[in-house]
């Protein structure tokens, strides 16, 4: 595993702290929208689920100035934003994995003779194309951005630190599972609506957010620890899974491809740091 002093900053991140209060306070918040969804006015739901959804930025900047000195904060941010962190080579993984993956299982859904993926929401979306931008802004803001400098911005190094790539990876994909639960109780949410609770969407819903977790930490890794791989990654992922709608069978293709691809990484990079450089070979 990497140690701390192997990092390329000292961190005395508190992983465990973060993951605690981050999954705390968006259930509190989550939860309690869900509670009394029949009572409140559908503003007030909506900002209870916002709220929510943004402890994973709150809680890291809160413990980053609580707790850490300015090169750490200024490393934090700088992770961010710094898109001359991310190789030309990688832009291509975190661009073209999600729209690969999902279209390789429609074309094998079809090939079996299925449907495959059908663009609804980007036709629908092309009607109204003033809506296009905005649309897209609503997605980055609401989704990857407030919750990337939390689970790999902040959470991730100290985890790997003390844990190694693989576990870390797992670790944390269970905690970012689980803190989307609540939505499955509120009305309204994607979760609550075309999932459902307990059904096998949920679990391939759930798993899938554990095991790609690896992917993200491999990525993460590559790209000189940068933060902003990850938001972008995740970004293309949600709009693309927003825009297309595969079919029941083409997720299930859409899933095994997934485990196929964490399983090659894991292979070919090794479960420890997932980087491949001579000097990176020899701090492991």
């Amino acid at each position: 595993m990497l140690r701390e002093s192997e990092l390329p900053i000292s961190t005395h991140a508190r992983p465990w702290t973060f993951l605690g209060l981050t999954l705390g306070l968006t259930w509190a918040l989550e939860f309690l929208a869900a509670g009394v969804q029949d009572l409140v006015p559908a503003w007030g739901i909506t900002t209870l689920h916002y709220l929510g959804g943004m402890m994973p930025l709150a809680v890291a900047v809160g413990l980053v100035y609580l707790r850490h000195d300015r090169p750490f904060q200024r490393d934090f941010w700088r992770r961010i934003v710094d898109f001359r962190r991310i190789p030309l080579r990688w832009y291509a993984v975190i661009f073209l994995y999600a729209p690969l993956k999902s279209g390789l299982a429609a074309l094998i859904d079809v090939l079996l003779g299925g449907q495959g993926i059908e663009p609804e929401a980007l036709t629908r979306l092309l009607e109204q194309p003033l809506l296009i931008l905005p649309t897209l802004l609503f997605w980055l803001i609401f989704g990857p951005v407030p919750e990337e400098p939390g689970w790999r911005g902040y959470a991730l190094d100290g985890l790997q630190a003390r844990r190694g790539a693989l576990l870390a990876s797992l670790l944390l994909g269970l905690a970012w599972s689980l803190w989307h639960l609540p939505l499955f109780f509120i009305k309204g949410t994607w979760q609550a609506e075309a999932v459902g609770l307990g059904t096998q969407r949920f679990w391939f819903y759930m798993l899938a957010i554990v095991i790609e977790a690896v992917l993200y930490t491999w990525i993460y890794n590559n790209t000189h620890r940068s933060t902003l791989s990850a938001i972008l990654f995740h970004y293309v992922g949600n709009a693309f899974g927003e825009l297309f709608a595969l079919s029941e069978r083409a997720e299930a293709y859409n899933f095994i491809l997934m485990i196929a691809a964490v399983v090659l990484v894991v292979v070919i990079w090794g479960p420890r740091t997932w980087q491949r450089t001579r000097q990176q070979a020899r701090s492991v």
